[in-house]
């Protein structure tokens, strides 16, 4: 995902040490290009304060920079809060593995504390959320893909960040629809695992709710996944219900989030059915399983 403005394509392009995770007119972000600028002066905008701001990326970043250091790399979180724009970006300049995150997305009035915490999880899904990856050019990028990223927040990286936060407390005060409650208690029996599934759940409706502001589609819900099936794995953006079924599942998914996932291999560290899951798999909304 890409920082730069369409302006600067040309200079980014010549200098061959930067990559970004996606599209390279840089009009796609964690969201497609949008004008739902939202500038730091706009009063009573909605969504979250600086500090919920600057406190989500300090926890997320405390727990993935020894991570990615770990890997050879530095994880540089840029934090835009003045900056306007409604999305997230993430690039790699050699060893520095960038996130990007804007003031206009997190005072979105539809982003929660969560929501904003699921999307800096995305954004470093891409350096590190495993297969399948972006093609590009006719190969594999660096990158992992949209959907993989979005499997990744809430399978491995929320669950990380939570471990330790009085998780009972805050689902408490969160309107929490009932086919989520039913869906993590079949799947998990400690309070402490169910909790987080139900937050991670609810983190994927929030920046749901953002995908669909402005449209006039059918709001997502946990209640109507996406009957789609694709004939091949769709690297790109799927849709606002596939993104929030892709977040549910991660949050269902029984596998433990210390159990890494693979760069190379879609299957480590996942749920799948060729192990013989039936819940906490990606969709097919947007993932075609490798045969």
């Amino acid at each position: 995902m890409k920082v730069l403005k369409q302006g600067m394509i040309a200079v980014a392009l010549a200098v061959s040490t930067v990559a970004f995770a996606c599209s390279i007119d840089g009009k796609d972000g964690f969201l497609p290009e949008n004008n739902m600028y939202i500038p730091a002066n706009i009063k009573n905008a909605g969504g979250i304060s600086e500090a919920q701001f600057n406190s989500v990326i300090d926890q997320i970043s405390g727990h993935y920079s020894p991570i990615i250091e770990s890997m050879g790399a530095k994880l540089d979180v840029v934090r835009n809060w003045s900056d306007g724009t409604v999305n997230a970006y993430a690039q790699q300049i050699g060893k520095t593995w960038r996130v990007s995150m804007f003031g206009g997305l997190a005072r979105h009035n539809t982003i929660t504390a969560d929501g904003f915490a699921l999307v800096l999880c995305h954004e470093i899904g891409h350096h590190i959320g495993g297969a399948p990856k972006k093609t590009s050019w006719g190969g594999t990028s660096w990158a992992t893909n949209e959907g993989q990223a979005d499997y990744f927040a809430t399978l491995k990286c929320l669950r990380r960040a939570w471990m330790d936060d009085d998780n009972a407390a805050i689902i408490a005060q969160m309107d929490v629809p009932a086919a989520v409650k039913e869906q993590c208690g079949a799947q998990w029996t400690w309070n402490r695992d169910y909790n987080i599934c139900i937050r991670g759940a609810m983190a994927g409706v929030s920046v749901s709710n953002l995908f669909h502001d402005g449209t006039d589609k059918p709001a997502p819900s946990v209640t109507t996944p996406d009957p789609k099936v694709v004939r091949s794995t769709n690297h790109n953006h799927p849709e606002a219900q596939c993104r929030l079924d892709t977040y549910f599942q991660g949050a269902l998914c029984h596998i433990d989030h210390t159990q890494d996932v693979s760069m190379t291999d879609e299957f480590v560290g996942t749920c799948n059915t060729k192990t013989g899951d039936a819940t906490g798999v990606r969709p097919l909304c947007w993932f075609k399983p490798a045969e």
